[in-house]
C-alpha cells in the first residue's frame, strides 16, 4: 500500500486497467511502457527481465515529476480535485515497475536485481523527499486541509485528506532548509541500509547447511523428513547425504523429533546465529546505524524517540500504550513458561540426561511433554493437513463468508514456476480479483510468509481496478512421491496469509491513497486463524493424504484439549521480540551500541528465562530492520485484542453467519486503510475492544 503521504512507497499502487485483453506489445518494447495485454492486466513476469527496471523506474519518476510540476503551476484555487487527486494520480508508471519489483525481490530475486535494489533505493528515497518536500506541492495541500469544510467530501475523501497533510508534515515539509537537507541525507542513509541488513539476512539463511552421511543421524525423524532432506541434498549435488537448513520447513522437524541432541544444538546455531557470524554478511554495525539514524530522524521532526514518532498515528498512539499491554502479558506468559521449562527438565531427568534444558532443546522435549499430556504429535497430524486441502479449505471459508469462488488460471504469466493463480468472483459470478500462491522455499524468496499486491483496487480514475494479490509461504515441500503436507503452525500462517489477502480482494474504495497501521492491519489476517483449526472446518478439509477419510473426531478433539499447548513459549518469545523493538525505538540518545551486549543486557533486565531465545534477535530482525514493523512489532498482539474479541461475534450469531460476516466486509475489509481504526473496528462490534478474549484465547491468566 502507498507511504503516510499517500504516493511514494516502494509498494505504490499500480494503475492499470483491469480486465482489458489487447495484443502483447512487441518483444523489443520494455513491457512497463505498453499495456500488458495479459488477462486482467496482471504482469507479463515472462517478458520482464532484469534490465527493463531501471528504465522503467527513471520514466516513472520522470512522469512524477511532471505531473507533480502541473500541479503546483495550476492557476486555479487548490481543490480536492486539482490537488489531492491528482498527487494521487501521479505515480501510475512508477507504482507499476515498484510493485513488480518489490513483489520478485522478496520471491524470486538474482544477483541482478539484488545490485539494482542497491542503487535503485537510493534514488527512490531522494524522488521521495524531493516530493515530501515541495514547499509549493506542501502550501496547496495546506490550502485544501484548512478549506476543508468548504468542499463536498464524503468520509473516504476526509480521512485521506487529513492524514496525508499529517503525513507532509511528519515527513518535514515544515523544517527549514538547513533541516530538510538533514532529513535528505539521514533518509538517503537508512534506504542504503535497511536494504543492505535483508540481503545479508538472505545471505546468510542460504549459507548455512547441515549435511549429514549417517543413518544412525537420523534417528527420530519422520520418513517425510528423511526424504526431503535427500532431495535437497541431491538437489545441491549430495546425492546419498541428507541436508538441512534454517529454512523452517527443514530445521523445525529436526529440532523437533531428532534424537542427536549436538545435531539439533548445530542447526539451532545455525539459526540464531544470522547476521552474527563476524563476516561480510554481519548486521551488528547495521543495527546499530540504523537505530541511531532512526532517532536522529525523529528528534529532527519534533519527537523525543522514534516509537513516539511511529505510535503517534497507530492505535497505540504512544510508547506507554504498548508497554502497559505487553507488560501485563509478559507477567503472565512468563509464568506460564516457567511452567512448561519445569515440565520438560522433568522429562529430561526421568530419562536421566543429566543436563539442563537449553533453548535448541525446546522443541524437542515440547514434543514429548505433548504427548505425554495429549497423546499428540505434528507427526501424527500431518498425514491429513495436504497443502491442497488446506488452500480448498481457506478458499472454503471465503465463500461460506462472502460468497467467493476461486478458479484456477492457466493462462497467466506467473511470478515465479512454483506459483499458482486463481481467478477470484463474487457471488454473483462478477471478477473480483486475481489471487497469485507461493508456497515453498528457495534460495531466491525471503524466509517467512508474507502477503502482497501487484495491484490494488481503486476507482482511482473512475472506473473499477481490480487488485492482483499474492500469498507468499515457506511451506515444506512434496517428498518421497506423498503431496506436501503441513504442520499445524503451517495451517494456521496459510490462513493467516490469506486474511491479508481477504483484506485486499474485498477492498472497495476510490482512492489510491491508504493508510496502515501495524496494530490494526493484522486483525483481518489473525481473525481467519480462528476458523483454521475450528471443528466445523478443520473436517471439512483434513483428509488422509493415503486414504482420504477425513480426520477422526479423537485427532480433532485432541488438538481442541491441546490448544493452550506450549502458550507459554508461544506467547514469551513473541512478547520479548516485541520489547526489543521498543527497547531500540525509545533510546532518547543516539550512539553507536554494542548490539549483542545491548541485546543481552536487556533480555536479563526484564526476565527472559535462559531456555527461550526472542523470536528474533537484533541481527535477522527483518520486520523492524527491513521492513514495515519498527517500533510496531507489538502491532500482532494488540491486533490479537482485537481479533478475539472480533470473532466472538461470530461464536456468538454463528460461525458463518451472513449479517456478522457482511458486516466484518463493510466496516473492515472494504475499508482497507481508509477509516479511522478505532471507528472499524466500533462500527463491526459495536464498542471498543476488550483484552478478555485474548487472555481466555492465549490461556493466560
Amino acid at each position: 500500500m502507498k507511504s503516510l503521504i499517500g504516493l511514494l512507497a516502494l509498494a505504490s499502487l499500480a494503475l492499470l486497467p483491469a480486465c482489458s485483453k489487447t495484443e502483447a506489445p512487441p518483444v523489443d518494447v520494455n513491457p512497463f511502457f505498453a499495456d500488458f495485454g495479459t488477462p486482467f492486466q496482471v504482469p507479463p513476469f515472462d517478458k520482464i527481465k532484469p534490465e527493463h527496471y531501471l528504465p522503467a523506474f527513471e520514466k516513472g519518476m520522470a512522469e512524477q515529476k511532471a505531473a507533480i510540476e502541473a500541479i503546483v503551476s495550476d492557476p486555479a484555487a487548490p481543490s480536492y480535485d486539482n490537488t489531492i487527486v491528482a498527487l494521487d494520480r501521479s505515480d501510475k508508471l512508477l507504482s507499476s515497475v515498484n510493485r513488480v519489483f518489490g513483489g520478485l525481490t522478496s520471491a524470486n530475486t538474482n544477483d541482478q536485481l539484488k545490485s539494482l535494489q542497491k542503487e535503485i533505493s537510493p534514488r527512490l528515497a531522494a524522488h521521495r523527499d524531493e516530493i515530501n518536500l515541495n514547499r509549493k506541492l506542501f502550501e496547496r495541500i495546506k490550502s485544501v486541509y484548512e478549506n476543508r469544510a468548504s468542499f463536498t467530501l464524503d468520509p473516504e475523501q476526509t480521512f485521506v485528506l487529513e492524514n496525508i497533510y499529517k503525513g507532509y508534515v511528519r515527513n518535514g515539509a515544515e523544517l527549514n532548509e538547513a533541516d530538510q537537507a538533514k532529513l535528505k541525507e539521514i533518509n538517503q542513509q537508512l534506504s542504503k541500509l535497511s536494504v543492505q541488513y535483508g540481503q545479508n539476512v538472505l545471505a546468510e539463511t542460504n549459507a548455512f547447511q547441515m549435511v549429514l552421511d549417517k543413518d544412525a543421524d537420523l534417528a527420530g525423524l519422520s520418513e517425510a523428513s528423511i526424504a526431503s532432506a535427500a532431495a535437497a541434498a541431491k538437489a545441491a549435488g549430495l546425492e546419498g547425504k541428507w541436508l538441512f537448513t534454517t529454512q523452517k520447513p527443514s530445521m523445525l522437524p529436526f529440532l523437533q523429533f531428532d534424537q542427536n541432541r549436538a545435531l539439533r544444538e548445530k542447526l539451532y546455531a545455525g539459526y540464531i546465529k544470522r547476521g552474527d557470524n563476524d563476516n561480510a554478511n554481519d548486521n551488528k554495525k547495521i543495527v546499530s546505524e540504523i537505530v541511531k539514524l532512526r532517532l536522529e530522524r525523529a528528534r529532527l521532526l519534533g519527537y523525543p524517540t522514534f516509537a513516539d514518532y511511529t505510535l503517534e498515528v497507530r492505535m497505540a498512539k504512544n510508547p506507554k500504550a504498548v508497554y502497559d499491554l505487553l507488560d501485563r502479558l509478559w507477567a503472565a506468559a512468563s509464568k506460564v513458561a516457567k511452567r512448561e521449562a519445569r515440565e520438560m527438565q522433568a522429562i529430561i531427568d526421568k530419562e536421566k540426561g543429566g543436563f539442563k534444558l537449553a533453548p535448541a532443546d525446546w522443541w524437542y522435549y515440547a514434543e514429548k511433554l505433548r504427548k505425554q499430556k495429549y497423546d499428540l504429535n505434528d507427526a501424527e497430524l500431518k498425514p491429513y493437513f495436504v497443502l491442497a486441502n488446506v488452500r480448498d479449505g481457506a478458499f472454503w471459508v471465503a465463500n461460506q463468508l462472502y460468497g467467493l469462488t476461486f478458479e484456477p488460471l492457466t493462462n497467466v504469466p506467473l511470478p515465479h514456476p512454483d506459483a499458482q493463480a486463481f481467478e477470484v468472483k463474487e457471488a454473483d459470478g462478477s471478477h473480483c480479483g486475481v489471487l497469485y500462491l507461493d508456497f515453498h522455499p528457495r534460495a531466491s524468496k525471503n524466509a517467512g510468509a508474507w502477503c502482497g499486491t501487484y495491484r490494488s483496487q481503486s476507482r482511482l480514475f473512475g472506473k473499477e481496478i481490480d487488485p492482483v494479490v499474492t500469498m507468499v509461504m515457506n511451506f515444506s515441500v512434496p517428498s518421497g512421491g506423498n503431496p506436501a503436507m503441513l504442520t499445524l503452525e503451517e495451517v494456521s500462517t496459510l490462513f493467516h496469509e490469506f486474511g491479508h489477502a481477504l483484506n485486499n480482494l474485498l477492498s472497495d474504495i476510490t482512492t489510491g491513497t491508504t493508510f496502515r497501521s501495524s496494530d490494526f492491519s493484522e486483525l483481518p489476517s489473525q481473525i481467519m486463524e480462528h476458523w483454521a483449526t475450528h471443528p466445523t472446518v478443520i473436517k471439512h478439509y483434513a483428509k488422509h493424504f493415503q486414504t482420504g477419510e477425513p480426520i477422526p473426531d479423537g485427532l480433532i478433539k485432541k488438538i481442541e484439549n491441546s490448544r493452550l499447548f506450549n502458550q507459554g513459549f508461544d506467547n514469551v518469545e513473541y512478547i520479548a521480540a516485541s520489547l526489543l523493538d521498543m527497547k531500540y525505538h525509545t533510546l532518547t540518545e543516539p550512539k553507536d551500541l554494542d548490539v549483542n551486549a545491548f541485546e543481552k543486557a536487556y533480555f536479563e533486565s526484564i526476565g527472559l528465562i535462559p531456555e527461550i531465545i526472542s523470536r528474533y534477535r537484533s541481527t535477522y530482525f527483518t520486520h523492524i530492520f527491513s521492513g514495515g514493523y519498527a517500533a510496531g512489532y507489538y502491532g500482532y498482539i494488540w491486533s490479537g485484542v482485537l481479533d478475539c474479541d472480533a470473532f466472538g461475534a461470530f461464536e456468538e450469531k454463528g460461525l458463518f453467519d451472513k449479517a456478522t460476516a457482511d458486516a466484518f466486509r463493510k466496516s473492515v475489509l472494504a475499508r482497507n486503510g481508509t477509516a479511522d481504526f478505532m471507528k472499524m473496528f466500533v462500527d463491526f462490534r459495536g464498542r471498543e475492544p476488550k483484552i478478555d478474549a485474548l487472555v481466555k484465547d492465549r490461556g493466560l491468566y
